[in-house]
């Protein structure tokens, strides 16, 4: 088991509340910030919502969901992480942000053994980890959306990363939250997108290029290699700005062409259309 018993979730977007459900379901107090109160209270309803739905289908009782949601407690002020044993930040997939956020913690959370971690799925965990005084106690989770729903998590020690912290984070995403962990280096990309993200780039370059319609690539996949979900629709549903963030990080990284973002990808994004988030990608929701 572990000692885990205070989580803190920086963002309550679809990754964060996500993320809070998990851990909240799991028995652990949860406190989630964010920005405003306008997005606290988006975020309060995301969560409701989510919890409200699980019950109607059965996978969690009326009397789960409510001690789930009297777990959780949400905050505009970072300074109210001062006694959690764990925080993971969740926000936007951008580096200056999310070392900002590092460095805040690193001075608000006071328990000298608190885990300060990122859902990052391309940012290298060391540059997050150098912005605070405890590198040995930053690390990478990354879960995969949905949260309460998909099984595997990305453990990503840093080269600073200490062995308690890996254990730690290790025990409690098998122990307590139930998910299967898998070990990566600190590389753009981790295993899963390391994977994932060439096969998406390549689908919208084949789109780009007129080789294929949108529901003859996905029906392709679906049906020819029994993939749950088509790759146009799947990034629809990873969010077309992050596949971008994604697919930078992993440019920088190796220069490898097959990495770099196609223009038809860079103009949705332009153009505000990021997927089912905004309600248009390649299809319309």
């Amino acid at each position: 088991m572990t000692d885990i018993e205070r989580v803190g979730v920086v963002g309550c977007g679809q990754m964060g509340a996500g993320i809070a459900e998990v851990c909240a379901r799991s028995g652990l107090d949860v406190m989630v910030a964010e920005t405003t109160g306008e997005a606290l209270e988006i975020g309060r309803t995301r969560l409701t919502n989510s919890l409200g739905k699980a019950a109607e289908r059965g996978k969690i009782t009326e009397e789960q969901r409510d001690a789930t949601l009297d777990r959780l407690s949400f905050t505009t002020d970072l300074g109210e992480f001062a006694d959690r044993d764990l925080v993971i930040e969740a926000v936007v997939e951008n580096e200056q942000v999310k070392t900002e956020i590092f460095q805040v913690l690193d001075q608000v959370v006071t328990r000298p053994d608190a885990i300060l971690a990122s859902n990052t799925s391309s940012i290298p965990l060391v540059k997050l980890a150098v912005a605070t005084s405890r590198p040995d106690q930053v690390i990478g989770i990354h879960f995969f959306n949905p949260a309460p729903v998909q099984a595997l998590v990305e453990l990503i020690p840093a080269l600073t990363t200490g062995d308690e912290t890996i254990k730690r984070s290790e025990a409690l995403v098998g122990d307590i939250l139930g998910k299967h962990a898998i070990r990566a280096q600190d590389r753009a990309g981790f295993v899963v997108n390391a994977l994932l993200i060439p096969y998406l780039l390549s689908a919208i370059r084949m789109f780009e290029s007129g080789i294929a319609s949108r529901e003859d690539i996905d029906n392709g996949m679906e049906l020819g290699c029994a993939h749950p979900m088509g790759p146009l629709k799947l990034s629809d549903l990873i969010g077309l700005d992050t596949i971008v963030a994604i697919a930078d990080s992993m440019y920088e990284e190796y220069k490898e062409p097959l990495y770099a973002a196609p223009p038809l990808l860079l103009r949705m994004v332009d153009a505000g259309r990021m997927g089912r988030k905004t309600g248009s990608g390649f299809y319309t929701y």
